[in-house]
């Protein structure tokens, strides 16, 4: 028995090199490199400043494994066994950032519900060439990371970036069901699909209003696919968020299970019930059927060409809360499928989700963006 509270051996966590066994494992949200001896059973940690590691591979007497940190771009890593030396075969990109500019993540638990504790990585407002006033919070953007049985990462994150670097306080929330923090943390999310996610993204952003961190009238939720339905459900079922952007996010649980692909045939059953016998749970967690309860804007993003979740899903929020008379937006990319991959579509997304909040919250941004029609808007 490890003492490790989660352990992962696929065939990208795990390799054979001689008598040892080299793994990735997490440990607190954070990815790190071990040995294992497979004649006398002893662990030893490999050192490394990568929080982030996958697809290792094995060669004589070492290991190349893909390293990310969150103030260096990712890299294809060589590590010499023997000397624990390492040098970069190659790097994803060659940009170079102010560190005056960059956020880094801090790792902070709160307590949630029924007196458990959830995990998130907060980001602070950075840029150094800006001083908030001393009586101004900054606005909060909670990120509910997609899977859902996934982890937020900390890797650097332009996208993230992008956000701090303009006033907004960023939490990632790695909520009950989230990798790396053992497997009861992980099972939280068994049948509870939509309920235990919704309440460790509001009780994080709660965390950090309490604390006198983040301003709590300028709450924002936003993620994509998986994380979008969280998004939906919390701006849905809660009223703590001023408003929320959801990309390509799931508003009907119902569709999901009947027409998601194989290789997550019966995801469904264990995050939230067996469909059809459950279709009452499916239809109780599913925004759609509760529009009436959403009271706050939203801004919608979506692939037209999406297949896993289809443009209707989008649609049909937007549509019912144009209806309600609250502000709302909906963008739409022709070529996009499943995850936004053209990057100036990515480029104008977040320039228009930063847009938006600029409406609703009432501030003029330093760069001139391109206008987003919103409807409703006074």
């Amino acid at each position: 028995e490890f003492a490790y509270p989660h352990w992962v051996f696929g065939l990208s966590t795990y390799t054979i090199v001689g008598d040892k066994l080299i793994c990735a494992y997490s440990e607190d949200g954070c990815w790190h490199l071990g040995s294992i001896n497979l004649k006398t059973k002893q662990f030893k940690e490999i050192r490394t400043r990568y929080t982030n590691i996958c697809d290792l591979q094995a060669g004589n007497g070492f290991v190349v494994f893909i390293g990310g940190t969150p103030t260096e771009t990712t890299a294809v890593i060589k590590l010499d066994l023997e000397t624990d030396r390492e040098s970069i075969l190659r790097r994803t990109g060659e940009l170079k950032i102010d560190p005056g500019y960059l956020s880094l993540p801090v790792a902070i638990a709160f307590p949630t519900t029924d007196n458990l504790t959830a995990h998130a990585w907060y980001y602070p407002p950075t840029n150094k060439d800006y001083i908030a006033p001393p009586e101004e919070l900054p606005p909060l953007i909670v990120k509910s990371h997609g899977g859902p049985t996934a982890a937020a990462s900390v890797d650097l994150n332009l996208r993230i970036q992008y956000w701090t670097s303009r006033g907004f306080g960023y939490l990632d929330v790695n909520y009950g069901g989230s990798i790396g923090y053992g497997r009861q943390y992980r099972q939280r999310l068994d049948g509870k699909w939509g309920v235990v996610d919704i309440e460790d993204c509001v009780n994080g952003a709660k965390y950090l209003v309490d604390r006198g961190k983040v301003d709590g009238d300028r709450l924002v939720i936003t993620g994509s696919s998986a994380g979008g339905y969280t998004t939906l459900a919390a701006l849905t079922f809660r009223d703590t968020f001023k408003a929320g952007a959801s990309y390509y996010g799931v508003s009907d649980l119902e569709i999901l299970a009947k027409d998601t692909h194989k290789f997550e045939s019966r995801y469904l059953d264990r995050l939230v019930g067996k469909y059809p016998a459950e279709k009452a749970v499916y239809q109780e967690r599913s925004p759609i059927y509760h529009t009436k309860q959403l009271n706050c804007p939203v801004i919608f993003f979506q692939g037209l060409e999406d297949k896993v979740v289809p443009p209707n899903q989008a649609e049909m929020m937007f549509n019912a809360i144009k209806e309600k008379g609250l502000p709302v937006a909906y963008v739409a990319f022709e070529e996009e499928a499943h995850g936004f991959r053209i990057s100036d579509n990515i480029k104008k997304a977040l320039d228009s989700e930063f847009y938006f909040y600029a409406q609703i919250f009432g501030f003029e941004p330093a760069e001139n963006i391109e206008p987003v029609k919103i409807i409703n808007l006074d």
